[in-house]
C-alpha cells in the first residue's frame, strides 16, 4: 500500500510501527505469540527490543520468545516493547500518549534514556500503536492522553524499561568480556570495562542483549544520581516540526482517497428531514452523497469539492428536542437553581447560622460561557477499510474509545482496526470525546460507500466551533460572612453547570451523583474556614460539554480565588499574607509557590504608574501553582493590557524544566486569551461564534513576559499541560479590581454579544 503526503514528505520508514495486530477490549485477556506482536511492530533489523511486563491481566505470553530475521543473525524479541535498540546504537522509545505539543516524546524518552545510561543524541521517540493491552494508561485503564497524566503514570514504567534494557546490556557484555558485571560501566552510550580496557556502543551487544531474560525487578538510579532528568534536553520533534516534516492527518492521503465534509444540524438535538443533493451532485468533484446519523456526508475528490458541494446542499431538519434556547435564557435558569442549595459535596460546620448572624457578608455571582477548544488543526480521521480489517491514521487522544467505535461501526473486531497516531496540532481535550464523534463520523462515511476508496472526514474551523463539544456553561452563586476580625467565618459556594460524564463510558466515575469535573476545585478548598458547604445542580440538555484544557478548575478557581480576593479587600488584608495563613501547615506545597511567587515578584514593592498586580493559588491535575498579573488600562474599554506574569509550580520531579516553562507559558497564554475574549453564545439555539474571527484567541502581541520558577521537589512527577490554567484568569481579575475597583463576574472581559 502506498502512503503520501501532500508536503511530498514520505512517512516515517517504519510506519508499520504503530500498527496493531493485537490490540483488542480492555477487559479481555489478549492470548497471543510473541511472533505476532513483533510483527504487528514492524521489522527492525537485528537489535534488542524491549518492553515491560504491565501488570499480568494485560501480559502477553510472557513464557517462549519469538525470533526474528532481521540480518546476519537472529535476535530475540521481549514482549509489551517500549524500548528498541538498533544496530546503530541508536535507542526507540515507543510513546503511549499522543504528541500534540506538551512534549510527551522528550519527557518520556528522557525517563529511558536515564536509566539506561544513553547519550541524548541516541534517542528517537515513535507513537506507540493502539493497543489497550501493552500500552494503557495507568490512570485510566485504556489507552489515552489527557488529565495531564502521561509523566504521571509512565514515571516509572519507562524508566524500568530503560533499567532493564541497561542491565541486559551489561550481562552481555560481561558475557563477551568475561568479566564481572558490577565491573562494567556505562556512560552516554558507551559500555566500558576499565581493568579490561574493553569499551563498546549499544549496537555492538543489542543482539546478544535481545537473547537474555529482562530483570523482572531492574535496580533504578537514586534521584542524586541522575544525570538526564531536570536537565533542559533539546525536544526530540521539533526538527521534524521546525522544517515541516512532521506528519499530521492534515496532511495525510491515500491513493483514491475521498474527503469528506458533514453538514451536522444547526440546533443539538436536531436531526436530518429530508436533503435534496440535486445541486450538489452538479459540482465537478463530488462523488457521492450519503446521510450519515450525525448529518448529510458529501464525498469530494478533494476538500473544495466537498466543500463546494456541501454548501449546495438543501436539507430539512427535524428540530423536535433540539435546543432553541438564547444563551440568556440558559443563565437564568442556571441562576434560578443557584439562588437554592443543590446536591452538597462538602459540608463542615454551620454555614445557615454563621452566615445569618454575620454582621459583614458578601455575595457574589458569576456567569461562565461555554468555551470552544479550537485546535488550530482542524478535527480529522483517515480510515482505509475492508471487510476484514480497517488502518486508521488521526490524531487520536483516546486510541482504545477511537478504536472501539471503528470496530462496532464496521462489524470488526478492535484488534482488526489498526491506527496510527500521527502529530495533532492541539487538542485542549477537544480529540477526547467519551463517545469518539470524530472516529465515529470517519467509520460511518466509509461503511456508507461499502468500503470502496479511503475516507478522510475533515471539520473545517466552523464546524468544530458551530457544531464541536464545549466546555460547558456554568454559574456560580457565592456567599461570604466575616468575622469581627476579618476574619472569614463561612462560605457557601453553588455551582450550577452540566455533566461532562453523564451518559458516556465515562459515567462510573460518577459517584453518588457527583461528576467531580463540575465541583473540582470548589469542593476541596485548602483553606481553612470554620463553616463551608458546596453544592451542585445538575443540568441536562442538547448541547454538548466536553473537558477542555484544566477542565473544572478552569472556573472554579476564578470563583474561589476572586470572591476570596474580594473578602481580603473586604476585611484591609494583604491577598497574598492571608492565603498563607489561611493554607496553614496542612498545604505546604501550595504555600510554597505562593511564597516563591510572592518573592520572584518582589510582592508589596513599588508598581510601576498606571498598573496593578493580582494574585491566585489552585491546585490541579496534582500540581500546584501561584500566579502574579501585572496589568494596566491597555487601550480597549474594559480590557486588562497583561504585561508581565510571574509564575511558581511544584510539578513534584521537574524531568524536563523547558518542557515544564513551555507548558505554563502556554497555559497563561490560553487561559487570558479565554478569560479576555473568548466564549460560545446562543441564539435561539445557534451558535453565533464561527471561526477566529467571532472567537478571539490572544494574538501574539497580547502575550505577557512570562517567568517561571520550578519548585525544586522530589516528589513523584504530576501534570503540567493543564495546571498553569486555572490561575491566570483570577490573578489578572484581581489585578483589574486593584487598578479599577471593577470586579469582573461575566467573562470574558469583552462581553459577548447574543
Amino acid at each position: 500500500m502506498h502512503f503520501l503526503f501532500d508536503k511530498s514528505v514520505s512517512p516515517s520508514a517504519d510506519k508499520s510501527a504503530s500498527q496493531s495486530a493485537c490490540g483488542q477490549d480492555n477487559a479481555t485477556q489478549i492470548e497471543t505469540s510473541r511472533r505476532t506482536i513483533l510483527k504487528s511492530i514492524g521489522g527492525i533489523g537485528a537489535g534488542l527490543v524491549l518492553g515491560m511486563h504491565i501488570p499480568s491481566k494485560a501480559r502477553a505470553q510472557s513464557g517462549a520468545a519469538a525470533v526474528i530475521k532481521g540480518g546476519s543473525q537472529d535476535a530475540v524479541f521481549a514482549p509489551n516493547a517500549f524500548v528498541r535498540i538498533a544496530p546503530d546504537s541508536t535507542v526507540t522509545v515507543m510513546i503511549k500518549h499522543i504528541e500534540f505539543g506538551q512534549g510527551p516524546y522528550t519527557g518520556l524518552s528522557t525517563l529511558v534514556a536515564e536509566e539506561l545510561d544513553a547519550d541524548w543524541s541516541q534517542m528517537r521517540a515513535q507513537s506507540a500503536p493502539a493497543n489497550a493491552a501493552l500500552y494503557k494508561n495507568l490512570f485510566f485503564g485504556v489507552q489515552g492522553t489527557g488529565g495531564s497524566t502521561a509523566m504521571a503514570n509512565s514515571y516509572l514504567q519507562m524508566r524500568k524499561a530503560g533499567a532493564a534494557a541497561r542491565a541486559m546490556l551489561i550481562e552481555a557484555a560481561a558475557n563477551a568480556w568475561g568479566v564481572p558485571e558490577d565491573e562494567i560501566t556505562i556512560s552516554k552510550g558507551v559500555i566500558s570495562h576499565k581493568t579490561a580496557g574493553k569499551s563498546g556502543s549499544f549496537g555492538d551487544f543489542a543482539e546478544a542483549a535481545a537473547k537474555l531474560t529482562p530483570p523482572a525487578e531492574p535496580f533504578l538510579k537514586d534521584p542524586g544520581e541522575f544525570v538526564l532528568i531536570g536537565k533542559k534536553l533539546p525536544k526530540l520533534d521539533s526538527l521534524e516540526k521546525s522544517t515541516g516534516k512532521a506528519e499530521f492527518t492534515m496532511d495525510a492521503s491515500l491513493p483514491g482517497m475521498l474527503t469528506v465534509l458533514i453538514q451536522r444540524p444547526p440546533l443539538f438535538g436536531a436531526k436530518v428531514k429530508s436533503v435534496d443533493d440535486s445541486n450538489t451532485r452538479k459540482v465537478p468533484g463530488v462523488v457521492d452523497v450519503k446521510t450519515l446519523p450525525s448529518g448529510v456526508a458529501v464525498y469530494g475528490e478533494g476538500f473544495w469539492a466537498a466543500k463546494k458541494g456541501r454548501d449546495a446542499l438543501s436539507i430539512e431538519w427535524d428540530e423536535t428536542g433540539a435546543e432553541k434556547r438564547s444563551t440568556d435564557q440558559i443563565v437564568a435558569d442556571f441562576q434560578k437553581s443557584a439562588a437554592a442549595t443543590g446536591q452538597v459535596v462538602t459540608n463542615v460546620g454551620d454555614v445557615e447560622k454563621t452566615i445569618g448572624s454575620a454582621t459583614r457578608t458578601l455575595e457574589a455571582e458569576y456567569v461562565f460561557p461555554y468555551l470552544a477548544h479550537a485546535p488550530m488543526e482542524p478535527l480529522d480521521c483517515l480510515i482505509e477499510a475492508t471487510d476484514r480489517s480497517a488502518k486508521v491514521w488521526a490524531g487520536s487522544q483516546m486510541p482504545t474509545i477511537d478504536q472501539a467505535a471503528i470496530a462496532q461501526t464496521l462489524g470488526l473486531r478492535p484488534e482488526e482496526v489498526d491506527i496510527q497516531s500521527l502529530f495533532a496540532g492541539g487538542s485542549f481535550g477537544r480529540r477526547a470525546t467519551p463517545i469518539a464523534d470524530v472516529a465515529y463520523e470517519a467509520a460511518a462515511a466509509v461503511k456508507a460507500i461499502d468500503r470502496s476508496r479511503p475516507v478522510k472526514v475533515v471539520f473545517t474551523r466552523e464546524d468544530d466551533i458551530q457544531g464541536g463539544f464545549y466546555r460547558p456553561l456554568f454559574v456560580h452563586k457565592m456567599k461570604a460572612a466575616l468575622d469581627e476580625s476579618g476574619n472569614i467565618a463561612g462560605w457557601d459556594h453553588v455551582l450550577v453547570g452540566q455533566s461532562i460524564m453523564e451518559g458516556t463510558p465515562f459515567e462510573g466515575m460518577i459517584k453518588n451523583g457527583v461528576d467531580p469535573t463540575m465541583v473540582e476545585g470548589a469542593e476541596d478548598l485548602p483553606y481553612a474556614i470554620p463553616n463551608m458547604r458546596v453544592s451542585f445542580h445538575k443540568k441536562s440538555f442538547a448541547v454538548t460539554p466536553l473537558w477542555w484544557r484544566s477542565v473544572g478548575h478552569t472556573h472554579t478557581a476564578y470563583a474561589t480565588e476572586t470572591f476570596l480576593d474580594e473578602l481580603f479587600a473586604l476585611a484591609g488584608k494583604d491577598p497574598v499574607a492571608e492565603r498563607l495563613r489561611l493554607l496553614g501547615d496542612k498545604h505546604q506545597r501550595l504555600a510554597n509557590v505562593l511564597t516563591a511567587v510572592a518573592e520572584s515578584a518582589d510582592w508589596g514593592s513599588a508598581v510601576p504608574e498606571g498598573r496593578a498586580r493580582g494574585v491566585a493559588l489552585h491546585k490541579s491535575f496534582s500540581s500546584y501553582v501561584a500566579q502574579i498579573a501585572e496589568v494596566s488600562a491597555g487601550d480597549e474599554d474594559g480590557i486588562p493590557r497583561v504585561h508581565k506574569v510571574w509564575c511558581a509550580v511544584d510539578c513534584g520531579v521537574p524531568v524536563n524544566p523547558d518542557i515544564i516553562n513551555a507548558q505554563m507559558e502556554g497555559g497563561i497564554g490560553y487561559g487570558l486569551g479565554h478569560i479576555l475574549y473568548a466564549g460560545i453564545s446562543l441564539d435561539k439555539g445557534r451558535v453565533v461564534q464561527s471561526n477566529f474571527d467571532t472567537y478571539r484567541s490572544l494574538r501574539i502581541n497580547e502575550m505577557p513576559e512570562v517567568e517561571v520558577e520550578i519548585y525544586n521537589s522530589t516528589e513523584p512527577p504530576t501534570g503540567v499541560g493543564e495546571p498553569g490554567v486555572p490561575p491566570i484568569g483570577p490573578a489578572v481579575a484581581n489585578a483589574w479590581a486593584k487598578l479599577t475597583g471593577k470586579r469582573v463576574r461575566q467573562l470574558p472581559f469583552a462581553g459577548l454579544g447574543a
